[in-house]
C-alpha cells in the first residue's frame, strides 16, 4: 500500500504594516471597549497550577491544556505531589498538549524547585521565576500578572507578536525585544491588562492567516488591515468581545 503524502503546512503569510502605529490613547480605548475584563483563559487555582498550566501550553492550546490540568491536579494536587510522581505516569497525562517527555521534566522540575526552595510557594520576582525549570520571561509573566497583579513585564506569545507587529508597535520577531518595545510605549500600570487585550484579540480577531479586519475594532486605525471595516468602531468592538467571551 502506497503511504500516504504529508501536506506542507503552508506559512503563515507576512502581512507589512504600509502606515505608521496607531494613537497610543486610541488603541487603549478601543482594545479596553473590546476586552473590557482581560482574562487569563488557563483554568487554574492559584499561582502554582497556573504555572504548570502555563508550561504545558507551549506549542499547545489552552482548550488543550484545560483538559489535561484537571487530572493532573487531581491526581497530584501539590508541588511535592508532583515532583515526586513517577515521570512515566505525568508524561501519560500531559502527553495531549505534545513534547511530553520534556514538558513532564519541566513541570516536576519546577515543583520540585518550589516546593524545595520556595516553601511551596511561587515566588514573586522575575529573576527568581525565571531560575525555575521551563520557565522564561513569557511563563513568569504570565504567572506574576494574574496570580499576584505584579506587572513586571508584558506577556508576549505568537498572538501578540503577531498583532504588535501588524500594528506597527514593533518590527521585532524576537519575543523579549518585541516586550522591550511594549513596555516602552505603555504605561506600568497598563501592562497587564493591554497584553492579554493584544492577546485575546490576535486569538479570535487578529487571525494569523485570515485576519477578521472587516469586524475588528482597531481595523480603520490599523497600518495593515487588509479589507475595510463595516460599521462604527464601537459596533466591531461589542461583535469582538462577544466573540471573546463565548457568546456568538
Amino acid at each position: 500500500m502506497a503511504s500516504r503524502k504529508k501536506t506542507a503546512k503552508k506559512p503563515t503569510p507576512t502581512i507589512e504594516p504600509k502606515g505608521p502605529p496607531p494613537p497610543r490613547e486610541q488603541l487603549l480605548e478601543r482594545l479596553r471597549r473590546t476586552v473590557p475584563a482581560p482574562r487569563c483563559e488557563l483554568d487554574h487555582r492559584d499561582a502554582w497550577t497556573l504555572l504548570i498550566a502555563t508550561i504545558l501550553s507551549a506549542q499547545s492550546t489552552d482548550r488543550t491544556v484545560n483538559t489535561v490540568t484537571p487530572v493532573l491536579f487531581a491526581k497530584w494536587p501539590t508541588p511535592a505531589a508532583l515532583a515526586s510522581a513517577p515521570r512515566e505516569e505525568v508524561e501519560e497525562v500531559v502527553h495531549r498538549t505534545g513534547f511530553f517527555r520534556n514538558k513532564a521534566k519541566a513541570i516536576q522540575g519546577a515543583s520540585l524547585a518550589v516546593h524545595e526552595l520556595h516553601g511551596g510557594e511561587v515566588p514573586k520576582d522575575l529573576d527568581t521565576l525565571v531560575t525555575l525549570p521551563g520557565v522564561a520571561r513569557k511563563t513568569a509573566n504570565v504567572v506574576l500578572g494574574v496570580a499576584y497583579g505584579i506587572a513586571a513585564g508584558i506577556v508576549v506569545d505568537t498572538h501578540v507578536t503577531r498583532v504588535s507587529q501588524r500594528l506597527a508597535l514593533t518590527s521585532e520577531k524576537n519575543a523579549d525585544k518585541v516586550e522591550r518595545d511594549l513596555c516602552a510605549l505603555f504605561d506600568r500600570e497598563d501592562w497587564i491588562d493591554t497584553g492579554h487585550r493584544l492577546l485575546l484579540l490576535g486569538r479570535y480577531v487578529c487571525l494569523a492567516r485570515n485576519p477578521d479586519c472587516q469586524n475588528c475594532p482597531l481595523a480603520d486605525i490599523c497600518p495593515s488591515r487588509l479589507e475595510e471595516p463595516l460599521g462604527s468602531w464601537q459596533d466591531r468592538a461589542e461583535h469582538a468581545r462577544r466573540l471573546i467571551d463565548g457568546e456568538g
